[in-house]
């Protein structure tokens, strides 16, 4: 299968470059030179995706991994990644893939029709692009999500959200669901930290919850002293309650030292559980922490009622409250979400998988 293949979204300048306008970079390349994100690349005049077919590895993973909380809960998903990002972040928890400049990361190699079968004959219910940024493997992403379509299998973007308005829209065509990292709340933390820019990330996330179907969950990285203040969560969880509603589901996650940012000690518990307080208080009605163990704040509660619908120890769920439809037992309160009448039971475990075995 051939690894390099056209794409759509660039243009030539004046200046005789040629820019990709996939994502905000923008870059602008001569001939032989690669982006930012290393797997864009321009070749006899034209942006080339470099990596399409080619996985830093799968893997079989619980869909609370993600983190998906309120869709298809217990059941396993497919998980894939490839090489490079789009986005330069100092604390980057998956360096090795996201930041790799080297094509042996690349160590399957699968067809979107094989990924599609895999998935279907592991039992997976769907299919996660995750480790690194989906939207820089826009083609290959889109390929594989209307193999996945065929079979019945859902597709899942874990993405930073950084992403120009016509391939935003293509994409998200294609998506059932997407967890989006909400970096920071502030252009200076964005432009320090990331090498990018919040704006477009807000606007990937109006447009996700306004303009498409696809279920959609927030998670922010919280990273002491930098973007864990009581102003900037009070700004987040205001911002996500008056533009997307109250029903998104919030993850925030602690942070551990990586990549270029080493100096930092691990996010303590009490900012987290400090952290979902201001949200449920600005009126979020489902937040969650991770990367701890707390199963207080890994359980999903009823808005209405306060109680118990969905009790969760880790990627373990230990209580189902939730009726058809997702209605509370209790109260029939909807919880919002992609819910089946019973959980799936995969549990915890995480399942390598190499491909070649399912051609």
């Amino acid at each position: 299968m051939e690894s390099i293949v056209p794409t759509k979204y660039w243009q030539k300048t004046t200046d005789n470059h040629i820019q990709c306008v996939l994502c905000p970079r923008h870059c602008k390349l001569l001939e032989g030179l690669r982006g930012f994100c290393f797997v864009r690349a321009c070749q006899n005049g034209e942006i080339v995706l470099t990596t399409y077919g080619r996985s830093s590895g799968f893997c079989v993973d619980p869909i609370e991994k993600k983190p998906l909380f309120h869709f298809l809960p217990g059941t396993p998903i497919l998980s894939f990644g490839t090489a490079g990002c789009n986005l330069g972040c100092k604390f980057c928890q998956n360096w090795d893939i996201s930041k790799s400049r080297e094509n042996e990361t690349l160590a399957d190699t699968a067809s979107p029709e094989l990924i599609a079968k895999t998935a279907k004959a592991l039992d997976c219910r769907s299919v996660a692009f995750t480790y690194n940024e989906p939207h820089i493997f826009h083609e290959y992403a889109i390929d594989t999500a209307q193999e996945c379509r065929k079979l019945g299998i859902k597709t899942v973007a874990v993405t930073a959200g950084y992403v120009c308005e016509a391939p935003r829209k293509e994409f998200y065509e294609w998506m059932d669901a997407a967890n989006v990292d909400l970096k920071g709340f502030t252009e200076e933390f964005y432009k320090k930290y990331t090498d990018s820019s919040l704006q477009p990330v807000l606007e990937t996330l109006e447009f996700i919850k306004k303009e498409t179907r696809v279920w959609l969950e927030i998670t922010t990285l919280l990273i002491p002293t930098l973007n864990d203040s009581d102003k900037e969560l009070n700004a987040l969880t205001s911002w996500i309650v008056k533009n997307l509603g109250p029903d998104v589901p919030l993850h925030f996650t602690a942070f551990h030292p990586a990549w270029k940012m080493m100096d930092l000690p691990p996010t303590p518990a009490a900012t987290l559980r400090k952290a979902r307080g201001i949200a449920l208080a600005n009126g979020i009605h489902y937040c969650y922490i991770g990367n701890v163990e707390d199963p207080e704040s890994e359980t999903t509660y009823c808005h209405a009622c306060g109680k118990k619908l969905v009790g969760r120890n880790g990627y373990e769920i230990t209580a189902w409250n939730l009726k058809e439809k997702g209605l509370c037992k209790f109260c029939g309160a909807v919880c919002t979400g992609i819910f089946e009448p019973v959980p799936g039971t995969w549990g915890a475990k995480r399942l390598p998988v190499r491909l070649s075995d399912f051609a």
